[in-house]
């Protein structure tokens, strides 16, 4: 028998770092790392898989395409894979705690020096300003959004449309709407069987809201993990669903707190929904920031710690596929119709709406750090806000 003499390709695999090393750099990122979900994962591609090669592309890949199916804020998601794909649950673990405790303890001391110092006029002057900004950003962020999510489906853009103007003209969530996008891309798109339907629609129903009279850690924590389960892609998705939960409905804050704990998550590095902690902290203190977190971040890790096992078999499906890009296209109206809401609060005056009009055209012309652009809207709140 002839020996087998032609060469083999070389299989590369990805170089086995260790493990407290690997968790490192999640911590670092999470404590650096500005820009939201797409810059965040776009430094763990070309950190991971690039210069270091701990990662491999196709686990990446498969990663950011997890995190773009299931709900859940995408950055954290996809970390927490990465920890999955390279220490199993220990792994997940470890990168989730260190990719979300950097951001958690620094809005848990921004919190603190916000009800301690809000009323002065100084603190007052810069959330002036930085409310204005950040207006002009979550503006970009859903223009971004509506560009990638929904290229030319006119489906899409009819279920954009619907959330964005149901969302500007009620200034609430509206929970059924989100699933009847996902429903109705479902059945046009997939022609799924009844009892799949039948599946999705009885979610509709299962989701209830926390009582007004009752503010206690765990109902916190369920209030902001049922909120969770609508964040696609970006961790703006849960703002309009906060706003009306938070503000509209159990008048936990008030307009201008809540446009504050977005500016708070934007001056922070890590994940964008870690404003969540924010209004815990606002509105039981350290104990009701730790929920909040909890109630955001606990069904991320766990849907990936259940799913990542068998994501191979389900992530083609092509019932689920559509059901989700129905959601995404609602969220992404929903982020729309949120800017408008959010605007009649903090822009209402000529210097808000300047700085506001300014903010949203440096964002589009240059590649200015969110945060610098943040800070130098406060400096401006500063010198233009009349005590």
């Amino acid at each position: 028998m002839k020996p087998d003499t032609e060469p083999r390709p070389a299989v590369h695999l990805p170089a086995r770092a260790p493990l407290p090393r690997f968790v490192g750099y999640f911590l670092w990122l999470g404590t650096v790392g500005f820009g939201g979900p797409i810059a965040l994962a776009g430094h763990m591609q070309q950190d991971l898989v690039d210069e270091r090669g701990w990662i491999s592309k196709e686990d990446y890949l498969e990663g950011l395409a997890l995190a773009q199916l299931a709900p859940g804020p995408l950055a954290a998601q996809l970390a927490i894979y990465l920890g999955y794909i390279r220490a199993g649950v220990l792994g997940a673990t470890a990168v989730g705690v260190a990719f979300i405790l950097p951001s958690f303890l620094m809005v848990l001391g921004l919190s603190a020096a916000y009800v301690r110092f809000g009323g002065l006029p100084w603190m007052q002057g810069m959330f002036y300003g930085i409310g204005a900004a950040v207006i002009g950003i979550i503006a970009r962020s859903a223009f971004k959004l509506t560009k990638l999510t929904l290229g030319k489906d006119k489906l899409l853009w009819g279920i954009f449309a619907v959330l964005a103007v149901s969302t500007a003209w009620t200034s609430r969530e509206i929970i059924w709407l989100f699933l009847l996008g996902g429903v109705v891309t479902l059945i046009v798109k997939a022609f799924p069987a009844p009892a799949q339907a039948r599946t999705t629609v009885s979610l509709v129903f299962s989701l209830g809201t926390v009582g007004a009279s009752s503010i206690t850690p765990s109902q916190i924590f369920l209030y902001f993990a049922k909120a969770g389960m609508f964040v696609f892609g970006s961790g703006l998705a849960v703002v309009p669903f906060l706003y009306g939960g938070v503000v509209q409905g159990h008048h936990w804050l008030t307009d201008h707190q809540f446009v504050d704990a977005v500016a708070v998550a934007m001056i922070t590095p890590g994940p964008v929904v870690i404003t969540v902690a924010f209004i815990g902290y606002i509105v039981a203190g350290a104990s009701g920031a730790t929920a909040a977190a909890l109630g955001i971040f606990l069904p991320v890790y766990l849907v990936v710690v259940l799913l990542a096992p068998s994501y191979k078999r389900w992530a083609k499906n092509p019932q689920l596929n559509a059901f989700v890009r129905g959601v995404t296209a609602a969220a992404t109206g929903a982020i729309a119709g949120a800017v408008i809401v959010l605007a009649r609060r903090s822009v209402y005056d000529l210097p808000t709406i300047l700085i506001c009009l300014l903010s949203l055209a440096i964002l589009c012309r240059y590649k200015v750090p969110e945060p610098v652009l943040i800070a130098c809207a406060g400096a401006a709140g500063l010198l233009l806000h009349r005590a």
